[in-house]
């Protein structure tokens, strides 16, 4: 059996690679940052220009090359050198198999929006799930850079798509699934108020629990925030589900 390879870039840095802890090893700060961008950007190498920019976005030192080294021998003593690639343009190469959380809440949303496609909800909840508590963690939280908010980003995505799903979801499969259901809608709207998807997966959950009046309260809340904050009013889709409850 392989050693096991676990990364976790969301929330506080964990580094297990062939079953060995390396995050306290790591070099100091900017140890830690050179291999959370090697992790993160592991499917192509990096110039270590890019690297430099990455670890010092406010200006490198005078003596950035070396310090580039420097840093780049202490981890490859650390994760062995087959597993760093390169000279001057850098890869690190994880063992198949590894599990990084990022690149898991992706291709749990991914298997979550094949089941949803198939109304196989049971299916879809389950990654939803994965994705949603994954992409809720701040990506390097307490760190800085522009790469590390172009990842937040794409994690924001991914959660907010993770919410979506997993309200679909709870939907589809109904009963007691419901309640979560309405925590995703509610939390999706709270994160992006001017995502209508939320709104309508609280209205038809609402309306699942035989109260449509509620429903149409939220939609309400949609309409006038949509019309005083932007000058717009909801979708056809949104207005198309407001009549439905309208007419139940």
């Amino acid at each position: 059996m392989e050693p096991t390879t676990r990364i976790q870039l969301c929330g506080r840095l964990v580094a297990e690679v062939n079953g060995q802890r390396i995050d306290q090893a790591l070099p100091g700060r900017q140890g830690r940052l050179l291999f959370a961008y090697l992790v993160a950007n592991r499917a192509q190498p990096t110039a270590r220009d890019k690297l430099a920019d990455a670890l010092w976005p406010e200006g490198a030192p005078a003596a950035v090359d070396s310090a580039v080294s420097a840093l780049l021998s202490k981890l490859r003593r650390l994760v062995g050198p087959e597993r760093l690639a390169g000279r001057s343009r850098l890869q690190l190469l994880l063992p198949n198999g590894s599990w990084i959380d990022h690149e898991a809440a992706a291709e749990a949303v991914h298997r979550a929006e094949g089941a949803a496609a198939r109304n196989e909800w049971a299916e879809a909840w389950g990654p939803a799930r994965v994705a949603q508590h994954i992409a809720a963690r701040t990506f390097l939280s307490g760190e800085d850079a522009p790469w590390i908010e172009e990842w937040r980003r794409r994690l924001d995505d991914i959660y907010l798509h993770a919410l979506e799903l997993t309200a679909q979801a709870g939907l589809g499969i109904g009963g007691g699934e419901l309640d979560t259901g309405e925590r995703a809608a509610r939390t999706l709207v709270a994160r992006a108020p001017y995502r209508e998807s939320g709104y309508r997966f609280l209205m038809q959950v609402l309306a699942a629990r035989d109260n449509p009046a509620e429903g149409l309260r939220v939609y309400e809340e949609l309409r006038v925030r949509l019309r005083d904050e932007l000058g717009t009013a909801p979708s056809p889709t949104t207005q198309a589900l407001h009549k439905r409850l309208l007419s139940a």
